[in-house]
């Protein structure tokens, strides 16, 4: 079972790649992978919504 402080670090740690998924989506050859990548956003999103919810002390700090 995973602490609290060991779960925001891995939230940040994720949280901290989500550039790289927004760069893929620009790219203009991505061709059938957008989907893909559009949906990992999503999902990327959700989780750090439900992370906030779950703990809205740690939303700002």
């Amino acid at each position: 079972m995973m602490d609290a402080a060991t779960l925001k670090e891995k939230i940040m740690a994720i949280e901290s790649q989500r550039d790289s998924l927004v760069n893929l989506l620009e790219q203009p050859d991505l061709g059938t992978l957008r989907i893909d990548v559009n949906q990992a956003l999503e999902e990327l999103d959700d989780l750090i919504d439900e992370f906030n919810r779950t703990f809205p002390e740690e939303q700002n700090r």
